[in-house]
């Protein structure tokens, strides 16, 4: 099991606030629009009750612009 798999939306959402992330609004579907007010950054994040795929979390920290260590100690 690699060190991305098995985290929650709920553990992504709480992960995301420590890097100073916020619900923005509603997006297509089950997804959520998240924003970071200091720089101005968005990610999407699908809201599903199932373990988020490694890829899919790995494309969010890339969006968010979070490194994998980081977000790991988090």
């Amino acid at each position: 099991m690699s060190r991305l798999a098995g985290f929650t939306y709920r553990e992504v959402a709480r992960k995301l606030r420590t890097f100073g992330f916020a619900f923005d609004r509603q997006g297509p579907g089950s997804h959520e629009i998240w924003r970071q007010e200091a720089t101005g950054r968005k990610v999407t994040i699908p809201h599903h009750a199932r373990d988020m795929a490694e890829g899919t979390l790995r494309a969010i920290l890339r969006e968010a612009g979070i490194d994998v260590s980081a977000f790991l100690k988090a």
